[in-house]
């Protein structure tokens, strides 16, 4: 084969022997016939082994009724946009429509919700029942827009909450009547363009002129606007405004006031300039603004004084002299947004864990043999891996946020400093395990994850902020570990025990683990309780042993608890997870001997070892062997297996309604047929 045509001939040869298949080929590989795909639905070939409506409200806990009235009425009202997809109807805003079309939607849904009666009593009643009944709203609210949620919040949790606990009898008889009937749009200033989790730094500047009985409200440089307040830069007609006091010549730290920022008419008020933050990845159905006060005047009576007073003739009056605990006592009542994030989150996770589940359930994939029907996808032990551990956190979650709700609605000032802690462990964890949760979801619904009408996909951009708003999550987190190292001083200096915030368990010997972990010793609820606290006291420990040595150093409390950071990281996750596990076994605890409870444990018992899986902390720490968390994995494997015939039973207890999830979580080859084109 000199030549170039003989090359050229042999290479011919050889790729016509290749792609040339056999005679025996040709017969295993012959085309038949295949049936098309078709969408059976999982009610029909899924069993349920427990009492769903039982088990909703374990999960919801509270205002059942409320929230299935208020899905009924936003399911009946064309303001909500209902569509027809497939055979169903489906109720979601169009995101298709532009950022001033949303905006204006958002607010006729909310003028809606006021005409139809739902905020009643929000400002002008008090009590735990009162306060349970607003976050049920808010939890139904958040499942249908987070934007109208945000906008309903503003006016009525931040406005309205801050004139109830910032003001007095004063502020409570000029505005919570009008602000409960929307007869005002409020707003609330706090964050600054320079300053958002340090909001004892913030910059605006507020004097008093005796001579006229007035505030001066002032901006004094670009990085003091405010920034990021919702429904400043089209709607709202008055603000909160959280600026520092200075008096005679003297800084009295942040205060808050009422400042009326529009007329009747719209027309922004003299000495104040007002701009839009824009386009956002989401919640573009918030008009958040920005704002600037050029020596705006605003009455003596406009201090919201609750804590603090200015007299007539200029004099700082408080009953709480060190300025530390008067910043804090500015701060408590805002642990509501705390808490309203962190269960609304779980909610939103639990719209994408009831859609993924129901597409797995009916799309297959494969085949594993010849001549047998391709799989159901949630059938493959990869996807219930995927899934099934997030619908398992996802209810620890639920029962953690359950009690979050419940010591913040009972909280006296004994509690708060527990109801800070725990909602600022839980804000943090709640609002991550969603935006994975809803990551994880889009992924496993392919490519029908990324249409908007699916939800899935979207969401994320929707619910992104929470992760940054109402305090940045890692600044909760150290604010956590800074609460804990707190007490653990208090301890050792007083030489009295450990109490509150869970932590009992360090009065007695540290637990011993199992040197085999065996899978009954994984499943018992008194291992999972006696390595998560091993775990956060040994951490404890060492973050109060770093935090010792970087102060023997000359180094100042602040820097030192700063160097510490990858200890406090660890240890308020430690925290966070404790809790979430201990609030689980309440919940548990609870339920009668049955199918239920059944269920419940190997729930906890999936919460649980995944914890363990997932934080390097266990083994990094000794806490866990190389063997056992070996035993840990499979351990997880064997749970996801033994949860999968109650997959279908457990998404539908979260008493989502269908017209709140997507097309894919039902009839998915109906919503994409010819026909929908059509309607």
């Amino acid at each position: 084969m000199d030549s170039l045509a003989d090359k050229a001939a042999f290479q011919a040869q050889v790729l016509n022997k290749t792609i040339q298949p056999t005679a025996s080929c040709l017969s295993a590989l012959s085309l038949t016939s295949s049936q098309c795909s078709t969408y059976s639905a999982p009610d029909l070939h899924e069993t349920v082994t427990f009492d769903i409506k039982e088990m909703r409200a374990l999960l919801d806990m509270h205002n059942i009724e409320d929230r299935d009235s208020l899905f009924n009425l936003i399911i009946q009202s064309n303001l909500f946009n209902p569509r027809k997809v497939g055979s169903r109807v489906f109720v979601s805003p169009d995101y298709n429509q532009s950022m001033e079309q949303q905006r204006e939607m958002t607010m006729k849904r909310l003028e809606y919700l006021v005409d139809c009666g739902v905020f009643k009593g929000w400002t002008t009643e008090r009590g735990p029942e009162v306060e349970l009944k607003r976050m049920a709203v808010n939890d139904v609210i958040s499942i249908y827009d987070h934007s109208l949620a945000v906008m309903m919040g503003a006016h009525y949790f931040l406005w309205g909450g801050a004139i109830q606990f910032f003001g007095t009898k004063r502020h409570h008889d000029k505005w919570l009547k009008l602000t409960e009937d929307y007869g005002m749009k409020g707003c609330f200033a706090m964050t600054e363009l320079g300053h958002g989790s340090n909001v004892r730094g913030i910059e605006t500047i507020t004097t008093y002129d005796p001579n006229n009985g007035e505030f001066i409200i002032n901006t004094p440089c670009e990085s003091a606007q405010k920034y990021w307040i919702g429904g400043a830069a089209q709607h709202a007609t008055h603000t909160i405004i959280f600026s520092q006091l200075n008096i005679n010549g003297k800084n009295q730290g942040v205060h808050a006031f009422i400042v009326q920022i529009r007329d009747a008419d719209g027309r922004v008020c003299p000495n104040i300039r007002i701009a839009d933050c824009g386009h956002k990845i989401g919640l573009n159905g918030v008009d958040n603004g920005r704002i600037w006060f050029d020596n705006a005047h605003i009455p003596r009576e406009n201090l919201l004084n609750s804590v603090a007073d200015v007299s007539p003739d200029g004099q700082y009056l408080s009953a709480i002299k060190d300025p530390d605990q008067r910043f804090a006592a500015f701060l408590a009542p805002l642990t509501s947004g705390r808490v309203n994030i962190a269960v609304s989150s779980i909610y939103v996770a639990k719209i994408g864990l009831a859609t993924a589940i129901r597409y797995a359930l009916s799309r297959r994939a494969f085949s594993l043999s010849p001549d047998e029907p391709e799989v159901l996808l949630l059938d493959y032990p990869s996807h219930q891996r995927r899934l099934l551990p997030l619908v398992a956190k996802t209810y620890a979650m639920s029962f953690a946020g359950n009690y979050l709700k419940s010591i913040y609605v009972r909280r006296t000032p004994e509690t708060n400093k527990t109801v800070h802690v725990v909602s600022s462990a839980l804000k943090a964890t709640l609002t991550w395990h969603n935006m994975r949760t809803l990551q994880e979801c889009r992924e496993a619904c392919g490519g029908q994850g990324l249409k908007t009408e699916n939800r899935v996909g979207h969401l994320k951009g929707e619910y992104d902020v929470q992760l940054t708003f109402e305090g940045d999550n890692n600044v909760l987190m150290q604010q956590v570990s800074k609460a804990l190292l707190g007490e653990y001083m208090a301890t050792q200096k007083n030489k009295r025990p450990f109490k509150g915030l869970w932590l009992e368990h360090m009065n007695g010997s540290s637990p011993v683990i199992p040197s085999q972990l065996t899978s009954s010793i994984l499943r018992c609820s008194q291992f999972q309780t006696d390595v998560f606290c091993l775990r956060e006291r040994d951490l404890l420990n060492r973050f109060a042993a770093e935090v010792s040595a970087n102060l023997k150093q000359g180094r100042t409390k602040e820097f030192a608890f700063v160097l510490g950071y990858q200890l406090a990281e660890d240890l308020g996750r430690a925290f966070a997870d404790k809790a979430i596990l201990l609030t689980c076994m309440e919940a548990e605890a609870k339920v009668t001997p049955g199918p239920l409870k059944d269920v419940l444990a190997l729930l906890r018992s999936l919460y649980a070892l995944i914890v363990l899986e997932e934080d390097a902390a266990f083994l990094r720490y000794g806490h866990l062997s190389v063997e056992n968390a070996s035993a840990v994995r499979q351990e997880v494997v064997n749970l996801c297996s033994e949860l999968r015939p109650h997959s279908l039973a457990l998404v539908s207890s979260f008493g989502i309604p269908d017209a709140f999830l997507s097309p894919i979580a039902f009839d998915w080859v109906d919503a994409n047929s010819w026909s929908s084109v059509q309607q």
